[in-house]
């Protein structure tokens, strides 16, 4: 189902910011000086904190990503799997639309 979370100018250009949806806080990320928006889970597998919002955005060999504030492990914001080879964490990926200025999500009922 898709559910309107935010607008925009809401989400930090080449950051990320965090909105709630039922008790599930979800990660949006602006990237590429906002041209594209990403979701995954606020939470981090790896220090079990909703963190990753507030994580450093980039990218590993062209892989948009994430690393987390605490730990600085990298999730791919396309895919959401760990890019840190020792690992096999993921985070849940959001499908992320925009309606003009308005950013909806697709979640699961």
């Amino acid at each position: 189902m898709w559910k309107k979370v935010c607008n925009k100018e809401d989400i930090p250009i080449n950051g990320g910011a965090c909105v709630k949806e039922g008790d599930t806080q979800i990660a949006v990320f602006s990237y590429d000086d906002g041209k594209v928006f990403y979701a995954i889970d606020n939470l981090c597998p790896h220090s079990n904190q909703n963190v990753l919002s507030r994580g450093i955005v980039g990218d590993r060999k062209g892989e948009p990503k994430v690393s987390c504030p605490l730990h600085k492990k990298s999730f791919s914001l396309k895919r959401g799997h760990c890019l840190d080879s020792d690992e096999e964490l993921s985070v849940k990926r959001y499908e992320v639309d925009i309606r003009g200025n308005e950013i909806y999500l697709c979640i699961p009922e």
